[in-house]
């Protein structure tokens, strides 16, 4: 059966969600002292870099953020048949004592936020860990729940979100992919 994709976020959109994610975690945060920014690889990243920029806009000075790659951590590594192999785990900051935002594209099952959990714990002792994602998607297997989330999304578990940044992929966008693989 053939894909059929719909396009359920353009540039706009993720623009605006972005924008509203940055005031939501300053204000939840009263701030941003002692508050790190971490990007889950792959577009995780991307999505924590932008998020970063807006908070920068706002507050008056430069944040930094980091990129934490999961590969190792993830509960299916030894099965996985196809995906990107190990790649560089680069946080410029201590996390001891601070507040870590865990930064993703989709949340789905909850096994990726799980691993990065774990994989962020090898770096130190946040004394809070918060996850903010662009899209959560629902069906969760882990009792995972983001802190901030772009836009709700619900779908069937034989649904696939995809996000597309302009930074890997072009354009930015995000579409429902009916009858594909779903995400983890």
């Amino acid at each position: 059966m053939p894909e059929k994709e719909v396009r359920l976020m353009d540039e706009m959109d993720i623009q605006r969600s972005i924008a509203r994610l940055a005031h939501e975690i300053i204000e939840r945060n009263r701030g941003v002292d002692h508050l790190g920014i971490v990007g889950i690889r792959s577009r995780g990243v991307h999505v924590a870099e932008r998020i970063a920029k807006q908070m920068s806009e706002i507050v008056g000075r430069e944040l930094t953020t980091g990129v934490l790659d999961v590969t190792m951590y993830r509960d299916d590594f030894r099965t996985r048949k196809v995906g990107p192999g190990m790649q560089v785990t680069e946080i410029p900051f201590d996390i001891d004592g601070c507040t870590v935002l865990l930064v993703d594209d989709v949340l789905y099952t909850g096994r990726t936020s799980r691993a990065a959990l774990d994989a962020l714990m090898a770096y130190g002792r946040p004394s809070r860990v918060q996850l903010a994602v662009l899209v959560d998607r629902g069906h969760r297997e882990l009792p995972i729940k983001a802190d901030f989330v772009g836009k709700n999304i619900p779908t069937s578990s034989s649904e696939n979100v995809q996000v597309h940044m302009k930074e890997m992929d072009g354009s930015d966008e995000v579409v429902l992919m009916r009858g594909g693989r779903a995400n983890d």
